[in-house]
């Protein structure tokens, strides 16, 4: 077993599965008290150091429990909302620049193998340094490969690594022994075969499953996606629009949309609790009224499974629903993160 940490960690949902491949995270940084708070009720062992991590207090003591735990593995998934589409594109949006803190990590303590996590977005991004504006891909080869570090990354899909969600990625895999090759792609899994036996429900409904309860919505909400087939928009019906004052609502074709039954899920939010917001809607299924079912955002459950979160994961009972939906729509999936590790060189420097 190989003793790891991990920087940024949210509340630790990319490393639900790490133990199974022999790394052990027993270490971790997180800025947010509440997210913190949330992971240490999952991990309670792991030593949270919860702070800035450009605070040289904190910077120093996560060197000090690296070394003392003798770890020799990182993850690192910095903050992407400053070069995320979803965001603002802000080039000097501060949060690009905890890569610079990530690589100073990296070359005071030299993990052999290292997974860095970003948006797809941070392979053409660049950010100030030095007076002048260098891409952050030319940054990280020219600080490590002089420390002995090969480099591959690119672009990878979630649903492509067994997660029933399209999540596009950049993905760095770094390693001191030799290139770390991408896993072969799996088949794909679909929201059906992942959803498709739990009971259906309408919006504010309940079930006897834990997790697997109903958002309460609008009622012109419920009634639109009611008349929305699945994989369709409501912004395409003829009659049962969304709408306002009477005029017909404008939006991209992806708002007020059902998912697909058959394929992977679009990627997962943290606005999944919203109708209006993106290809957030359970596909539903056609009724003998001509109605479709299951007019509602997925619930917590359905969530959890679409991102490749255990059923059984131990969400502490303070947290609220919205907090929930928001960690997991801004998750690395843990099984995508996991099967990363099936490809980690292993062996003595």
């Amino acid at each position: 077993m190989i003793n790891g940490i991990s920087l940024f960690s949210n509340v630790g949902i990319d490393e639900l599965y790490f133990r199974k491949y022999g790394i052990n995270i027993v270490v971790s940084n997180e800025l947010l008290p509440k997210r913190c708070q949330f992971y240490k009720h999952i991990y309670p062992d792991v030593d949270m150091v919860c702070g800035d991590i450009t605070e040289q207090s904190i910077f120093c003591k996560l060197i000090e429990l690296y070394q003392k735990n003798k770890c020799d593995f990182l993850l690192a998934t910095p903050p992407c909302q400053g070069m995320s589409q979803a965001g603002k594109m802000n080039k000097n949006d501060e949060r690009n620049k905890l890569i610079i803190d990530t690589i100073k990590f990296i070359k005071q303590t030299q993990p052999t193998n290292i997974i860095i996590e970003n948006v797809p977005q941070i392979l053409n991004f660049s950010i100030p340094l030095n007076n002048t504006y260098t891409k952050i891909v030319d940054y990280i080869h020219s600080e490590l490969e002089p420390l002995g570090y090969y480099i591959n990354y690119g672009v990878l899909n979630a649903a492509d690594y067994n997660t029933p969600q399209q999540r596009k990625r950049a993905i760095f895999l770094i390693s001191k022994l030799r290139k770390w090759e991408f896993p072969n792609k799996n088949k794909q899994i679909t929201v059906r075969d992942v959803i498709g036996e739990l009971p259906s429900l309408e919006s504010g409904q309940t079930s006897k499953i834990q997790y697997h309860y109903a958002k309460k919505h609008k009622d012109e909400h419920v009634l639109w996606m009611k008349h929305t087939p699945t994989g369709k928009t409501a912004l395409d019906n003829e009659i049962f629009y969304p709408q306002k004052d009477g005029r017909k609502i404008k939006g991209y074709n992806t708002t007020y949309k059902r998912m697909e039954w058959d394929k992977p899920a679009p990627t997962i939010t943290m606005c999944n609790g919203g109708i209006s917001s993106q290809n957030n809607v359970h596909p539903g299924n056609l009724m003998d009224n001509g109605l479709y079912s299951d007019a509602r955002v997925l619930t917590i459950l359905e969530l959890m499974r679409l991102t490749g979160i255990p059923d059984n994961w131990n969400i502490p009972t303070w947290a609220s629903d919205n907090f929930i939906r928001q960690v997991i729509g801004e998750a690395f999936p843990p099984k995508f993160a996991a099967t990363l590790l099936t490809t980690m060189p292993i062996g003595q420097i």
